[in-house]
């Protein structure tokens, strides 16, 4: 006859590992994401296009804070390059972000994260 139900091995289940220890060790990593995401919406991330005519800052949590677009990109006769170059540049700082949150979230290594 077995003993009574339970994990096989009693309280140290889950390959002898303390469930407290594991369990703190969750809520530590859990703050630190957070704290790293804070510290990332912070940041302001910038790119350019068309030699510098159109520029984008975007912060951290991917909020467009500023778009400058220098008066010689204004040709109101190819309104659609004006567009595409605002395109470009917009995708390019949202990269940067998405690119800073990579590398700072990949340091905790949680699978299906990223």
């Amino acid at each position: 006859m077995s003993k009574r139900g339970g994990f096989p091995g009693g309280m140290g289940g889950f390959g002898g590992m303390n469930l407290n220890n594991l369990m703190k060790q969750a809520k530590k990593m859990q703050e630190d994401v957070q704290k790293s995401q804070e510290e990332l919406a912070t940041k302001e991330f910038e790119a350019t296009a068309g030699g510098g005519a159109i520029q984008v800052k975007v912060s951290g949590d991917k909020q467009i804070k500023e778009i400058k677009i220098k008066p010689e990109a204004v040709d109101p006769e190819d309104v659609e390059m004006l567009e595409d170059l605002i395109l470009t540049c917009v995708n390019e700082a949202l990269r940067k972000v998405d690119s800073a949150q990579a590398d700072q979230l990949g340091k905790f290594n949680i699978p299906g994260l990223m």
